[in-house]
């Protein structure tokens, strides 16, 4: 924005759409940094959104302009010249000021703008009465406490106004316009807003002409170096009236402009959200898959889930034994225990909801993680917090490694539940079936060959005749084939079987711990990576919304 200049009013126009767009950015920062933003300027910010909302609302075409200076500077003395009258009075030895007294120019009531100043001295100001300028219809000039006051209820009182006004006019002296007190606390710190600042050099009629004219070059040099960029200082006299006429002028172009309020306010909002701009980084830190993998191997290992899968490999196999073995043996399996039974894990699905927490905790017996894997978790969630952090200010990388750090025990109880809850087992392979029907077959072959021969003993017991058993080839008797046969096509289908069982655990154990991590990703989803994303989210939205506040 340009500042503004002699003559016509060149402020640049700030609309009252942009205004409350960008005010409602740096609401919306400092809502979605909170905390992690820095404290002093996050109030500050609050402030002005407040202060835009409370300005915005007054209905009437003023503009505030505010005459500050400190002590003997002059300015209720060129505040009465300004006005044309003896409002504000004027010390001849100590500062009187310790109040603000307000004078208006036009006819439209100022009763509410001046109540939200806090001002409750007016005066209202005749056309006839004041320097003869331009149009000042609208303006509200207000003399302010002295801002280097020995009172300190003073200086509190002219900071507050000043936080208000629309326009800052610094009136200074021959003797004090190099004070550090008005460059470094007021000038330097208000430095952004220099489209709504003027600095007034007054009781010039105790100058020379060249002294006048080293006296304002040497200000305007204090002044650019204060970071005014295009600094602009009035001489003035409020005694003798010289350079009144440019100031007046000043004053009215300024008020014809009518965007001094929304300019100033918008220099509030962008130094509001400069300022916050610190307590943020440039981007977001992007957390890679293999980070996350490093996370979900460790919670698998905590969880216990090479163990599960190990007893669901097992726990196939001798399944499938029981189906597909060789029937005179497969009975002892009975006898053996299950290894997902003794893991508590034997339900093929069982469903947890939220109020069966307390049921279904401790269901399983798999055994708590080792010191090992609770390091191994504990340094896969660091390391996964510090690459999500990585870059950002410290509040907000202590944010990351909080929301990467659930509270208590509810990681472990949470991938206890997510192992329980995902189920083991699947349908029985259709060829267990065929297979063990075979065996059926061949074992009743055994069987009935071993009759045949039990039959003729007892024939030959009792002195009947025995018939002889028909012959296979000439060579092999039927009932010893079938016996012969029936074991041995039954061990080898048994040994075959059981090859074939082995692939079937394997691709058994290799969904189930396909499933077992995908639960274990959800859990480290829930728990860990969606709070760490959410942080960063949090900081991508205050920092855009700052962007947008600074770029009114």
């Amino acid at each position: 924005m340009s500042p503004i200049r002699a003559g016509r009013a060149t402020v640049a126009t700030v609309t009252a759409e942009a205004l409350a767009a960008a005010s409602g950015a740096l609401g919306e920062a400092v809502e979605s940094g909170g905390e992690q933003l820095p404290d002093a300027p996050r109030r500050a910010a609050t402030d002005v959104v407040r202060k835009v909302s409370e300005r915005s609302a007054l209905v009437g075409g003023h503009t505030v302009v505010a005459l500050a200076g400190a002590t003997g500077s002059g300015k209720s003395s060129l505040f009465n010249a300004l006005v044309g009258a003896r409002v504000a009075t004027v010390g001849a030895r100590r500062p009187t000021t310790s109040t603000p007294t307000a004078a208006q120019w036009g006819s439209e009531p100022a009763g509410d703008l001046l109540d939200w100043l806090g001002v409750s001295t007016r005066h209202h100001v005749t056309s006839t009465s004041s320097v003869a300028v331009g149009s000042l219809e609208g303006l509200v000039l207000l003399d302010l406490p002295d801002f280097d006051s020995r009172d300190v209820s003073n200086r509190a009182e002219a900071e507050r106004v000043l936080a208000l006004v629309d326009l800052f006019v610094w009136v200074t002296d021959p003797q004090k316009y190099a004070d550090a007190r008005l460059h470094d606390d007021y000038v330097a710190a208000l430095a952004s807003h220099d489209a709504v600042m003027l600095v007034v050099l007054n009781q010039v009629d105790r100058l020379t002409p060249h002294e006048v004219e080293e006296c304002v070059a040497d200000l305007k040099r204090l002044l650019v170096r204060d970071g005014v960029r295009q600094a602009t200082v009035l001489p003035v006299s409020a005694q003798t009236g010289a350079g009144l006429d440019a100031l007046g002028q000043r004053l009215a172009n300024t008020v014809a402009g009518a965007a001094a309020s929304r300019t100033r306010l918008a220099a509030d909002v962008r130094s509001a959200a400069q300022r916050l701009a610190g307590g943020v980084a440039d981007s977001e830190p992007t957390v890679a898959a293999a980070d996350q993998h490093e996370l979900i191997d460790a919670l698998a290992r905590s969880a216990g889930v090479p163990m599960v899968v190990d007893a669901v490999a097992r726990d196939y196999r001798m399944e499938a034994t029981g189906h597909i073995g060789w029937p005179f043996t497969r009975w002892v399996q009975a006898f053996r225990p299950r290894p997902l039974r003794r893991l508590r894990l034997e339900d093929k699905t069982i469903e947890v909801r939220d109020q069966d927490v307390r049921s279904v905790l401790g269901r399983s017996s798999i055994p708590p993680p080792s010191p090992a894997a609770k390091a191994a978790v504990a340094l896969a969630t660091r390391n996964l917090a510090g690459v999500a952090g990585a870059g950002l200010p410290t509040p907000w990388a202590d944010a990351v490694d909080a929301a990467a750090d659930p509270p208590g025990g509810s990681l472990t109880d949470d991938l206890d539940r997510a192992v329980v809850a995902t189920p083991l087992r699947g349908r029985n392979p259709i060829w267990w079936r065929l297979i063990g029907v075979v065996h059926v077959l061949l074992a009743l072959s055994a069987v009935a060959g071993v009759l045949w021969y039990v039959l003729l003993w007892g024939l030959g017991a009792l002195s009947f005749p025995v018939p002889d058993p028909p012959l296979v080839g000439d060579v092999v008797p039927v009932p010893f084939l079938l016996i012969v046969g029936g074991l041995a096509l039954g061990l080898l289908l048994a040994a075959l079987s059981r090859a074939f069982a082995g692939v079937g655990a394997r691709r058994r154990a290799s969904a189930v711990e396909a499933r077992l991590r995908e639960a274990i990703a959800a859990v480290a989803d829930r728990e860990i990576t969606a709070p760490v994303a959410a942080v960063l989210a949090r900081h991508r939205a205050t920092r855009e919304a700052l962007n947008r506040a600074r770029a009114i």
